[in-house]
């Protein structure tokens, strides 16, 4: 998953026969997908929805459970449910990703996903996986230990689950059609929510109080943080209060203690938070990140951490929120991220590599007779836009269909530049639905090149049915001569999403041990 304003996608194809597992419980959920009447921000509209919330419900299971989620489509749109982060050992079809590894749930239609949460404890989430529903079609997935494992820090004496979001005055749907049609990059949101909720914005006094988080003196939560923000980065403070870092995307951390939470598109965190201050009501601040020049939703979401007994009508302690381009304090956040890296949890971080990638992540300008300027802003890869198939990705290789895609994406870009200098004077991209390779247990390490193309911007990119080792990161072009010898190969954090800085690069590494189609 990278920037929906200019996404592409990178497909991994691997085959492998492998018995069936044995299943701990079985966690059944029902969802319906309905249109639902909704007030935000001082104005109403038709959203779709599962089950008519937004955010929709939290799935709760164990490590090692079997997972079955019956969904069923009462709305016009096609519709599918990615469960990101979710490894999806051996059940690829249950994904979520139109056309890669499934034909979109249509109108009036039922789908069943059947997975089982193999080796993964913690929090992730779940989204619509076609066009922008996930604007509203989304919600947290929460994986408890197995039964008598304790969690690898102190017990909390409570938890509780905070969805970060972003919200459309407009229809969403009308706004991508819009930037499809003219060939512009699509209208920024109108606010920021925390689970659902806006809080107090400026010229909508009845937009309500916003979130509420209660608490007791002396007591410490597990908050489990989740951005599903449809394109923003984004910080979370709460006044007066640190937060220790204990988990990311569902792997442990070594404790990392933080004022400040930053969380990509698509990234969750787990951070414990003590009651320790003067019984009040403490200011929740969401607010976004953007260091470079492209528009970006600069409204805060606000919420309320509440000490019980308070009186109702307290006054709040207020906080500094970063400020927008607070490139520091984002670095200084993924400086601190280390994995555990403990008997029990150990750091498998690839130490030699089988293939070694440059991924240039670029946008380019292709011709577009009907759109305004008669060009259209594209998200690349190596030169390479993908083109979504008519029929997914995963049946065209099971069954061996021909012509639904190539396998012949580049490992580097075709024709080297400086990356993040002056651009080529050419901006047209290639178009092709095309897949890297990879044998099954092959080692990879890929350095995501941000480039400067159009603008430079931190790109979250997201990587379906793996998790990976974050080994280095640094600004300008990757220096394969150098660069390499400062990875950490010991204890890097290890994730599912993560964002290669503006005008920088990310490298990471794993194992290709999923067989199936990736993106």
């Amino acid at each position: 998953m990278g920037d929906s304003r200019f996404r592409s996608m990178l497909l991994l194809v691997i085959v492998v026969l492998v018995p069936a597992s044995v299943h701990s419980a079985v966690r059944k959920y029902t969802f319906n997908v309905v249109s639902t009447n909704t007030t935000r921000l001082c104005s109403s509209k038709s959203v779709v929805s599962i089950n008519g919330k937004v955010p929709g419900p939290t799935l709760y299971a164990r490590e090692g459970d079997n997972v079955l989620v019956r969904v069923h489509n009462h709305v016009p749109n096609n519709i599918t449910i990615h469960w990101h982060g979710v490894r999806q050992l051996r059940t690829g079809w249950s994904d979520g990703p139109a056309y890669v590894t499934q034909c979109p749930i249509q109108s009036g239609q039922s789908f069943l996903y059947n997975f089982t949460l193999t080796g993964q404890r913690g929090t992730l989430l779940w989204h619509a996986h076609i066009s922008w529903l996930r604007a509203t079609v989304y919600g947290a997935i929460v994986i408890l230990p197995k039964k008598g494992v304790p969690y690898p820090f102190p017990k909390p004496d409570g938890e509780k689950v905070i969805v970060l979001g972003e919200w459309w005055r407009a229809d969403v749907e009308s706004v991508v059609k819009q930037a499809t049609m003219t060939g512009l990059p699509p209208n920024i949101s109108d606010s920021h929510t925390i689970n659902g909720h806006p809080g107090p914005v400026a010229g909508c006094p009845s937009s309500g109080a916003g979130y509420s988080l209660q608490v007791a003196s002396g007591k410490t939560y597990l908050l489990r943080i989740v951005n599903a923000a449809v394109n923003d980065e984004l910080f979370l403070k709460i006044a007066g209060h640190k937060l220790t870092v204990v988990e990311t995307d569902a792997a442990y951390t070594k404790p990392f203690t933080t004022d400040t939470i930053f969380l990509g598109p698509g990234q969750t965190t787990n951070a414990l938070l003590t009651a320790d201050q003067t019984a009040g009501k403490y200011t929740i601040a969401v607010s976004p990140f953007m260091d470079t020049v492209v528009p970006v939703d600069n409204v805060t979401a606000v919420g309320f951490l509440r000490y019980k007994g308070i009186q109702p009508f307290s006054p709040p302690h207020l906080t500094a929120t970063p400020p927008i381009n607070a490139t520091a304090v984002t670095a200084a956040f993924a400086s601190g991220l280390r994995s555990l890296n403990s008997p029990n949890y150990p750091a498998a971080v690839p130490q030699t590599v089988d293939h070694s990638l440059l991924f240039a992540i670029g946008v380019g300008v292709n011709p577009c007779p009907t759109c305004v300027n008669g060009t259209k802003t594209v998200a690349d890869i190596n030169n390479v836009s993908f083109v979504l198939p008519t029929v997914a990705l995963l049946q065209a290789h099971y069954f061996k269909l021909q012509g639904i895609f190539t396998d012949d994406f580049p490992a580097n870009p075709p024709s080297p530049y400086n990356y993040t200098g002056n651009p080529p004077a050419n901006l047209q991209t290639t178009n092709g639905t095309k897949v890297y390779r990879l044998g099954f247990n092959e080692t990879v390490e890929v350095v995501l090149q941000g480039t400067s193309l159009i603008a430079p911007e931190s790109h979250p990119i997201h990587l379906h049915g793996f998790n990976f080792f974050v080994v280095g990161k640094g600004l300008g072009n990757f220096d394969k001569g150098k660069d390499p010898s400062s990875f950490n190969l010991v204890d890097p954090v290890e994730r599912n999403t993560m964002s290669v800085p503006t005008a920088g690069w990310t490298a990471i590494r794993f194992r290709a041990d999923n067989p199936g189609k990736t993106m």
